[in-house]
């Protein structure tokens, strides 16, 4: 019989990347084991197909006198490059100190497996639980989960429950339990900016044709003022005030600012004036450029005019900033913008919703006191800065509210190489797990 900490070696080892079709096979594999050892702890389990990645659905026998949770997790993960850039080899779980070094430890393998051992340990110290549960584990989370909400609509009946918890948040610091009530949305969105039909010697043609990268830097500079504020008319519009409350309490949790500039490396943090580091990530909206490129980008020099530049964005958005509105202001920006010699070509990217919920609400408050029990002393309530769009799907289409409880500390590197999850986290969920499932059965 293998242990937790075994199965979520086992887990990890699947280089399970959603959006590299060469590791599609792996991605399944993945699924496969989870399947079976799902139905080794005693759940009716099955493979759902979709028109990508499948969808695991796992559930104890449902009776009409108790509360129904539904568990969410996603088994991909992102991809591991730059691989030179690991301590350890991206898809090996390997103990340094007290943590598990691997890609998806923390985001989110270690984490919905917490869940998992969490009910296998119940169903064989009592046979049964205290609710009527359903696991759902996707594969595609990394890639916006363009599949799920038509895989909820589709599967509504078997799906139906009174709440959704999911482990794929962030504690604000170690052994300190914290419960997430919101997410910023997310919406993305790909630009080209072409100029000549080929490459150009920048001798014989410089100065006369608008060189696409030069015309792709004074495009993104337009996105924002010299303090941080996005520029996009109409930004700002919809965006929800922070609640005296949420400062207060967010005040209380101390200032965080000289351990995010540790963690991020920057000389110093910058960012929207008359807010600080919390409010700025948690609870304010950004555009970020993600990506850049054009030109010749090899060893020495070639001098050339490039045919084209592309940057990717992606815009953070808080309640109750609508994704679709946002992008059709970006496009106009964007197109307001043009230079005079190039064109733009605009791709809308994914999109996801911002989430809010209320933590003092009958649900919260039974997440709050299962991570009392679990870390000891007042949880702490934030909001997030990430997206996890499915959330406000679970609401859309289930009507029901989702409890964010995360077991990953802030410097867990998720995205990044050498991405690790503490297995004193690990084993704090397996405990989390329980006192969850009891105390939502009151």
């Amino acid at each position: 019989m293998s242990t937790p900490l075994e199965d979520l070696f086992t887990v990890l080892r699947f280089p399970s990347v959603s959006t590299d079709s060469s590791r599609r096979d792996d991605t399944r594999a993945c699924a496969n084991w989870l399947v079976e050892k799902l139905r080794r702890i005693g759940l009716t389990t099955n493979l759902h197909e979709t028109p990508g990645h499948p969808v695991v659905i796992a559930q104890n026998e449902h009776r009409p006198d108790r509360r129904t949770v539904l568990i969410y997790g996603h088994y991909d993960v992102q991809p591991a490059e730059p691989l030179a850039e690991w301590l350890t080899p991206a898809f090996e779980p390997t103990l340094v100190g007290d943590r598990i070094m691997c890609r998806g430890s923390a985001d989110n393998k270690g984490q919905f497996m917490a869940h998992v051992c969490g009910v296998e340990q119940a169903l064989k110290e009592h046979g049964d639980l205290p609710v009527n549960l359903t696991f759902l584990i996707e594969g595609e989370e990394e890639i916006g989960s363009p599949n799920l909400k038509p895989f909820l609509l589709a599967n509504k009946e078997l799906l139906k429950c009174d709440v959704v918890a999911i482990s794929d948040t962030g504690m604000v610091g170690e052994g300190k339990g914290t419960f997430t009530y919101g997410l910023r949305g997310i919406a993305c969105v790909e630009v080209t900016v072409r100029g000549p039909g080929i490459d150009l010697h920048s001798g014989l043609f410089g100065g006369s044709v608008n060189n696409p990268n030069m015309a792709l830097a004074r495009l993104l500079s337009t996105f924002h003022d010299p303090e941080g504020k996005v520029t996009v008319d109409g930004f700002y519009d919809a965006v929800r005030p922070l609640a005296d409350w949420e400062r207060d309490a967010w005040a209380k949790l101390g200032d965080p600012a000289a351990e995010t500039q540790r963690l991020t490396g920057v000389p110093q943090l910058f960012g929207e004036a008359g807010y600080t580091d919390m409010e700025r990530r948690w609870a304010r909206p950004t555009a970020e450029v993600n990506g850049i490129g054009g030109g010749y980008q090899g060893e020495g020099s070639k001098t050339v005019i490039p045919r084209s530049a592309f940057a990717k964005f992606s815009f953070r958005l808080v309640p109750d900033q609508d994704p679709d509105d946002i992008l059709a202001k970006v496009e106009a920006h964007l197109r307001k913008q043009v230079a005079p010699g190039v064109k733009v070509e605009i791709e809308l990217g994914h999109t996801g919703q911002p989430y809010l919920m209320d933590p003092y609400s009958p649900f919260g408050q039974a997440a709050q006191n299962a991570l009392e029990a679990t870390f000891g002393g007042k949880p702490a309530l934030i909001r997030e800065g990430g997206s996890i769009p499915i959330v406000q799907a679970f609401r859309d289409v289930l009507g029901v509210d989702t409890l964010l409880l995360g077991l990953a500390l802030p410097d867990c590197q998720a995205h990044a190489p050498n991405e690790n999850y503490p297995v004193a986290n690990f084993e704090a969920g397996i405990r989390l797990n329980q006192h969850l499932l009891r105390e939502l059965a009151k």
